[in-house]
């Protein structure tokens, strides 16, 4: 490592300001970047998938630490030359993709890359990491493409995530990704850290796959369900989910949910028997329409941050 430029010096370089629309605040503490890097446990011998790499210093850390290959998505072409730099220094061991996170396909691309599975690891940007977790935690196939996911999130973000029920940071985000996977917070960041330094704190969550609490839920149901439940979460569960369905009363009764309940107080089993019964209202009505329901789903008014 000691032939390679300082960070600052890298950004100096090539420019790289960090851009507000993109999300971007880089950390150049590469202590703190070791952290991060082995949260999830040790590297030796792992592939890892990197999103928003920057100027490359949590990159320098997954390498630094063992990992057998790094597959790093950029989308700002300004970081190009300094990742390639050190995509050149450890030879063979760093891939650079310039790519929308949001929009790549990644058991293809690690399918490419000859990977079967990758531990996912980055200081996500902040404007699209509630989206792309949730692309994440709603994939088909599972097991999933991954081992775990190590990423950084606004603090209140990562509240909302291993939020347990009942509590008022529980909402959409804690029941997609306590689902079928476990989530934890692994430490704090404070904003001091960043350049440059954010108006919030970070923490850094670790979520790791696991056996669904409930099994054949169809994916699309749930988040459905979900979606309205919490888009007025002050109102009965009742009231909430007769904008998805007119005979929400049926709905509750099937998942056996008492109606007078809020949706922050509905484990994440409860919201699994109600997609489970929304799909088997769903089904047993031949007149309906599933571009209607849709619809009717983006109008709902929704105070549920992402």
């Amino acid at each position: 490592m000691a032939e390679l430029p300082p960070l600052r010096d890298v950004i100096a370089q090539n420019d790289l300001r960090a851009k507000k629309s993109l999300g971007q605040n880089f950390l150049l503490d590469l202590n703190l970047t070791d952290r991060i890097a082995t949260a999830a446990g040790p590297l030796d011998g792992v592939d890892v998938l990197e999103v928003g790499p920057g100027p490359g210093g949590l990159t320098r850390s997954l390498l630094k630490n063992g990992a057998r290959k790094v597959i790093a998505v950029e989308r700002d072409p300004r970081c190009l030359d300094a990742l390639q730099d050190l995509s050149a220094y450890y030879q063979g061991k760093l891939t650079v993709i310039e790519a929308d996170a949001l929009r790549i396909d990644e058991p293809a691309l690690l399918y490419e890359q000859g990977i079967d599975s990758a531990r996912v690891i980055a200081n996500l940007p902040y404007n699209i990491g509630s989206k792309l977790l949730v692309k994440w935690l709603t994939t088909p196939q599972w097991p999933p493409w991954y081992s775990s996911l190590t990423l950084l999130f606004q603090k209140e973000v990562a509240e909302r995530i291993v939020a347990a029920p009942g509590s008022k940071a529980y909402g959409r985000l804690s029941v997609m990704a306590q689902w079928r996977c476990t989530a934890d917070v692994a430490f704090d960041i404070p904003a001091r850290a960043f350049t440059p330094s954010p108006k919030v704190n970070s923490s850094l969550v670790v979520i790791r796959p696991a056996r669904p609490c409930l099994e054949n839920v169809e994916i699309d149901a749930l988040e459905k369900v979900v979606a309205v439940s919490f888009g007025q979460r002050r109102k009965m569960i009742k009231r909430s989910l007769s904008q998805l369905s007119p005979n929400a009363g049926i709905l509750l009764s099937d998942a056996d949910i008492d109606p007078s309940l809020r949706a922050e107080n509905i484990d994440i089993e409860g919201f699994c028997r109600l997609a489970r019964a929304y799909c088997r209202m769903r089904d047993n009505m031949p007149d309906s329409d599933p571009r209607s329901a849709r619809r009717k789903l983006r109008s709902t008014p929704s105070g549920e941050q992402e």
